[in-house]
């Protein structure tokens, strides 16, 4: 990620301020993203209110500001319905497996992610 001017100048005198935990919210809609730190969940039907207050209770928020130009590392689908299905004793340790197995997904505007072909001048 390459920082601004601005934002360079603001690193080195220490104005940058970490970003809080936003409040927590009600239960997204199916589609929409939940996100911790670097990782991202696409949200199923089947998340359940005791499981999305889990998540909660881990620091899992709704995706809520646009337009994200943060890159994230995606939970698999499959591994989030694992999650889904799991009984709240085995959520910790799947949910830990599901992070082991995420992966960065480039955004559009990341010009690493064009294809091999496209020659850049």
């Amino acid at each position: 990620m390459t920082l601004s001017l601005r934002g360079r100048v603001r690193g080195l005198l220490h104005i940058q301020k970490e970003r809080r935990l936003p409040r927590r919210g009600r239960k997204p809609a199916i589609g929409d993203y939940v996100v911790c730190g670097d990782l991202r969940i696409t949200v199923q039907a089947g998340i359940t209110d005791d499981l999305w207050e889990w998540l909660l209770d881990q620091g899992w928020r709704e995706l809520t500001y646009r337009p994200e130009r943060r890159n994230y590392r995606e939970v698999p689908a499959s591994w989030v319905t694992r999650l889904i299905d799991a009984a709240p004793s085995e959520r910790a340790a799947l949910l830990r497996a599901a992070v082991a197995r995420a992966s960065l997904r480039p955004t559009l505007g990341d010009p690493t992610a064009l294809p091999r072909y496209i020659v850049r001048h």
